[in-house]
This record gives structure tokens, sequence and C-alpha cells, in this order.
């Protein structure tokens, strides 16, 4: 492995770190304090107590998948990235509404300085969760034996 080569992987090694962290983290506030997401979630998700606790469990699968070395269990890793990158494009509904309606949560509203950002960053969590568990490479383009 070339020095390049190995320093890409110590990044791409940090930033899927970084991103179970995230998404173990998400995962224990949806479980632990589902009000919040509650109350972003769009009128027509049918049982949504019960998908506040589903996705705060696929949240913490997802994260401890991509940290589990591919030698250890083949496929999860990659599975991870793909579930986590569907989970963040399946999410995005509930963060449209929270933005366009002002809700309030913890009775604050937000203003469009995190409604924007935030909207505009769900494509990159999808790209990241897809880059984390090895799905895609781009931009990285690995040389492939």
């Amino acid at each position: 492995m070339t020095d390049g080569n190995q320093k890409q992987g110590r990044w791409r090694s940090f930033f899927r770190w970084l991103l179970a962290l995230i998404y173990l983290v998400a995962g224990i506030a949806h479980i632990r304090s589902p009000a919040g997401f509650l109350a972003i979630t769009p009128d027509w998700v049918p049982f949504p107590k019960q998908v506040i606790l589903f996705t705060g469990m696929a949240e913490i699968a997802g994260a401890i998948g991509l940290l589990i070395p591919p030698k250890l269990v083949p496929g999860l890793r990659y599975a991870a990235g793909i579930g986590l990158a569907l989970y963040a494009f399946c999410v995005y509904p509930a963060n449209v509404n929270h933005a366009i309606n002002n809700i309030a949560i913890n009775g604050e509203t937000a203003s469009w300085i995190y409604h924007g950002p935030r909207l505009a960053f769900q494509p990159v969590f999808i790209w990241w969760a897809l880059i984390a568990g090895d799905v895609i490479d781009w931009p990285f383009g690995r040389k492939r034996p």
C-alpha cells in the first residue's frame, strides 16, 4: 500500500468512526427522548411512536455495522452503509416537515439558518454512509488490483 493509500485509508477510517458515533448518539436520542422526533414526523407516517423507536434501533445497528471489520462479518459494513444511506433518504420528509411547518421542539422554533444547511447536508449524509460502508469510492477512487 502506498503512502497516499495509507493516508486515504486513515481518513476513511476516521470518517467511518465519526459517522458511526453520530448515528449511535442519534439512535440513543431517538430511543431515550422521542418527543422532538415525534413532533417533526409527518402526519402521514403510520405508527409514529413505533417508527421513531425503530429508526433509533436502525441507527444504532447501522453504527455498529460500520465498525465491525469486513474480515469478521463479510458484507456487514456494506449492508450498514446502504442501510444508513436509505435511512438518511427516508427521514428527509421529517426534516422538510420541521422546516416548512416551523415546528417548535421544547418550545423553541429554529430559523432557516438551521434548517437550510440541515436540508442541504442530507445528501452529504447519504454519500457519507455509502463511502463509510465501502459501497462507493467517489471521489477517492481507490486503485483496485
